[in-house]
């Protein structure tokens, strides 16, 4: 290379990562040629960004810089290194190994034969090919503005794809709570991105939805549902500890006047909705001023979203009140027997095992609102026999067992999966493994899971507690008779799982004490 174009030596120092930048990597084997780039793009700015250039020598060093850095947007790659093709090699690796469809890649070399243009642009998915004599400062400038913008447009259709890909996979449960913090996470992000690529966003509503179930409305209290960027993680908090200084006064002054109000770099925008208090939606870091399209768009999106969440609170208030009527009979029967907090105990020994089982979440919840219900039949068991102090005869024990039949009589023709579940557990949770229980006599893995869990959590609850036994039998003799039943009352794998997990057990047991 000629004299005129040598520079001081180049350190490859790293250069800090900011915001607000354009990752721009330089492959060569020539440090002059760094040098020389460097310089003719010292004051390149691009919207309002300039440029962090990344430098490699060899076609190895480049894959390594694509390993670190997932955000390259402009790739200047020289053909010839350690080898004649090492440049062609790196663009194959970044197309077909790294999946890398976004850095704009060009390619420059000083040897045209070498890697003719034509051949290199058919056989390799490069965005241009430039000849290094040719490479001017200006021509270097037209190149990089023109490589930015479209890597620009990818990256906003790369965030619209993600947004929508979110939304589509939360529209199949769109109203349990999971799926309706995906939804507007992937609307926040889709709207963002409309609106060129806002850094903060945030969904605020005076309905507590994390970390705990949507469940408490207080009017003058608003709290952080889901957020994306400075407001991730955050969610549960209230409004005022998430967002402050301007932004928190658009935001009171949204909820007040129920209005969009508009700031240099933020929006906060009230949505409206079935119940008096309604939503908030508030974005920070907009990089642009909104024109009257995106106002509209986000008018237009505010008022959507809430219909969506007004939606699930409706469907969880439905799904409350089953839960609810489920429970208050189970705690009915608990009364009626005087057997203090079991069910509260049952449910959760009963969610440890099935989750050490393996279950799927739905599975377990299915099964945790169908438990309390398992000793409905001994509703129709004349009293005297359930509170008689002393062993029973051959025909009180008959009239006891006649309980697990008519509790499922009582719930079998439900069309409900979590009531024909309850009928099941109700009517096999005294089967044992070896075939010698009742009412069925049925064997091993004919008995549903929920009941052979439930034969486990009974039988331990019972022999732990006061109220059931004269005396609470003693942790030592409880896994002796547990060792003793294996394989033949309980099944050998939850009876391992019962004691690789005893201190969790003795754990429920403290954590919900039978009344003295």
């Amino acid at each position: 290379m000629s004299d005129m174009f040598l520079f001081a030596e180049d350190t490859d120092e790293e250069i800090e990562v900011q915001k607000g930048v354009w990752k721009v990597l330089i492959v060569d084997d020539e440090p002059e040629v760094h040098a020389v780039t460097r310089l003719a793009l010292n004051d390149f700015v691009f919207q309002e960004k300039g440029l962090n250039f990344i430098s490699a020598y060899s076609g190895d060093e480049a894959k390594e810089m694509f390993q670190k850095h997932n955000d390259i947007a402009v790739v200047l790659l020289d053909v010839v290194m350690e080898t004649d093709e090492a440049g062609l090699e790196v663009a194959e690796y970044i197309r077909n190994e790294l999946h890398n469809n976004f850095t704009r890649i060009i390619l420059r070399t000083g040897q045209p034969g070498q890697a003719p243009e034509r051949d290199v642009i058919l056989n390799y998915d490069i965005n241009d090919y430039k000849s290094k004599t040719e490479l001017t400062a200006q021509k270097l400038f037209t190149v990089i503005i023109a490589s930015l913008r479209s890597y620009r447009d990818i990256m906003v259709i790369e965030e619209n794809r993600k947004g929508l890909e979110k939304i589509i996979s939360a529209s199949a449960n769109l109203f349990s709570i999971r799926s309706l913090e995906n939804f507007i996470e992937g609307i926040i992000q889709q709207l963002s991105s409309l609106l060129g690529g806002t850094k903060d966003a945030a969904y605020i509503t005076s309905a507590v939805a994390a970390p705990n179930p949507i469940d408490i409305l207080e009017p003058k209290k608003f709290f952080l549902f889901s957020g994306k960027g400075e407001y991730q993680g955050q969610e549960g908090a209230l409004l005022e500890d998430v967002v402050t200084g301007e932004g928190l006064i658009a935001c009171k002054q949204a909820l007040e006047e129920k209005s969009l109000v508009y700031g240099e770099e933020y929006v906060a925008a009230y949505c409206q909705g079935k119940h008096a208090n309604g939503a908030l939606l508030y974005l920070s870091g907009i990089p642009k001023k909104m024109n009257r399209y995106d106002r509209k768009l986000l008018s237009i999106f505010s008022d959507n979203v809430q219909i969506a969440f007004d939606n699930v609170l409706l469907t969880k208030d439905i799904e409350d009140s089953q839960r609810e009527i489920i429970e208050r009979l189970g705690t009915a029967i608990n009364k009626e027997f005087r057997i203090g907090m079991r069910i509260q105990r049952m449910v959760e020994m009963c969610r440890l095992l099935s989750n050490e089982y393996g279950l799927s979440e739905t599975q377990i919840e299915i099964f945790s609102l169908a438990l309390p219900l398992y000793h409905v039949g001994k509703l129709s068991v004349p009293t005297h026999i359930l509170s008689k102090p002393g062993p029973l005869n051959e025909q009180e024990k008959n009239s006891a067992k006649q309980h697990a039949q008519i509790g499922y009589d009582l719930l079998k023709d439900s069309r409900r999966q979590v009531i024909q579940s309850a009928a099941e557990i109700a009517r096999d949770h005294h089967e044992h493994w070896d075939g010698n229980g009742y009412p069925r006599g049925l064997r091993g893995e004919q008995i549903h899971l929920y009941s052979r869990i439930t034969a486990v959590a009974d039988v331990y609850d019972a022999l732990r507690s006061e109220l059931i036994c004269s005396d609470a039998w003693s942790l030592d003799k409880v896994q002796e008779t547990f060792l003793q039943a294996k394989g033949k009352q309980f099944e050998p794998k939850l009876v391992d799982m019962l004691f690789a997990n005893l201190d969790k057990f003795e754990n429920i047991q403290q954590q919900f004490p039978d009344p003295i």
